[in-house]
């Protein structure tokens, strides 16, 4: 992301910061609310946002090597991406003001991130009403579904020249038994601001 000058969520433990950026943040940071309730979930999304609000820029660095913990079990990767969905749900709206100060493609990602899957859950309900109404297979939601999948993962295959991005596809399956439920949730629990970890 050199060439936009935004990265949208720097990773808890992929990120660094100016220390003269940070203390110069540290107060909105150490007291976020929403709701009127302390959260301190998802503080890196926030912590970026906040950083992107006062004019610094964000940027990946591929050449960086981070190391982190991730979810060994199933309860503890959907209680990550519970927290996760929360955190995303809340920081987006905080991040509509900056948008338009941004470059267009990061508008359209955002955009993207969060409309591709709530076109994606519309898509599942239909083919779930048609199935239950009139006994049929919702073949034409299956075969745009897979299709989308299959375009996603290929232009990700060709930009990083890996072949291996083409088995992202099955996380489609992931995302529709799994995380669409749990965003649901999600954006129903938005208040509730439990870690949720250890």
């Amino acid at each position: 992301k050199l060439r936009f000058g935004a990265v949208m969520c720097c990773c808890g433990p992929c990120a660094m910061y100016r220390r003269s950026a940070m203390l110069s943040l540290l107060d909105q940071y150490e007291t976020q609310l929403y709701r009127g309730k302390p959260s301190d979930f998802g503080e890196d999304r926030h912590l970026t946002i906040l950083m992107l609000s006062a004019g610094f820029r964000t940027e990946y660095v591929p050449s960086a090597i981070a190391a982190t913990v991730v979810p060994d079990t199933m309860g503890v990767y959907l209680r990550q991406q519970l927290r996760w969905a929360r955190s995303t749900f809340r920081d987006t709206l905080l991040a509509l003001p900056i948008l338009p100060g941004l470059d267009r493609y990061l508008t359209l990602d955002v955009i993207g991130q969060n409309g591709g899957l709530l076109l994606l859950a519309l898509s599942v309900l239909t083919g779930i009403g048609q199935f239950a109404l009139t006994a049929t297979v919702p073949w034409w939601t299956i075969l745009v579904i897979g299709s989308m999948t299959l375009v996603r993962c290929s232009v990700a295959a060709y930009r990083a020249r890996e072949l291996r991005f083409l088995g992202f596809a099955l996380h489609t399956l992931v995302n529709i038994f799994l995380l669409i439920p749990l965003k649901a949730y999600a954006l129903c629990t938005l208040s509730n601001s439990d870690w949720l970890s250890r």
